[in-house]
């Protein structure tokens, strides 16, 4: 129960962050649905897909469907107050790559692989789903920036095997685990910490 009750959440905050992209460009209602649809499903059919586990998870629970159309109107009908709050976007997106990757983990422990490949399932499903949201909204993804983004995925993900180590529940080391993913991501922004670029500044 407390693995599904992470799911749902992180696909509830997937969702509105892709609807929040679509209308600001301005697409048709189906096209919001789609935009939902891919940046909260779009990693975890990744992950599975990498896994063999067929049919993929959504087409196997109709809850998935359902919640992200639940998360569809709600964003809709409440958009004009998450465009007050200015950085609904950047909330609800962070707060989905720490409940995802603690999902894309949970889903690689059951397939019984070794903490690192774990780990990297836990990014796929945390990002793609973003990189295709992006993609098809003609944007950069943010995972081919230079923000903290995705490292704090694999941060957050190597936290939670240490933390496994410890003789706690592992309710309790899941749920330690995402609050460091997320605060990973909230501090990087807000202190500007970004990985180093690879460009140098033209010199006149």
């Amino acid at each position: 129960m407390f693995y599904l009750t992470i799911d749902i959440l992180g696909t509830v905050a997937f969702a509105i962050s892709g609807v929040l992209v679509a209308l600001d460009k301005k697409l048709d209602l189906f096209g919001v649905f789609i935009i939902a649809f891919v940046t909260a499903v779009g990693g975890g059919t990744l992950r599975d897909i990498l896994i063999g586990n067929t049919p993929v998870a959504w087409m196997q629970a109709p809850v998935y469907t359902y919640t992200i159309l639940g998360s569809v109107v709600f964003a809709i009908v409440f958009r004009e107050r998450l465009r007050y709050l200015r950085k609904s976007l950047f909330l609800f997106d962070t707060i989905g790559i720490g409940l995802y990757t603690l999902v894309g983990i949970e889903k690689g422990l059951q397939a019984e692989l070794m903490p690192l490949m774990c780990i990297a399932l836990g990014t796929i499903t945390a990002c793609f789903g973003g990189v295709i949201r992006d993609i098809l909204c003609n944007e950069i993804p943010v995972i081919f920036r230079k923000e903290i983004y995705a490292t704090a995925c694999i941060l957050g993900g190597g936290s939670f095997f240490l933390l496994n180590r410890l003789p706690i529940i592992d309710e309790y080391a899941y749920a330690a685990a995402i609050v460091i993913v997320i605060g990973i991501r909230l501090l990087a922004v807000r202190f500007r910490i970004a990985l180093p670029s690879i460009y140098q500044r033209e010199r006149d």
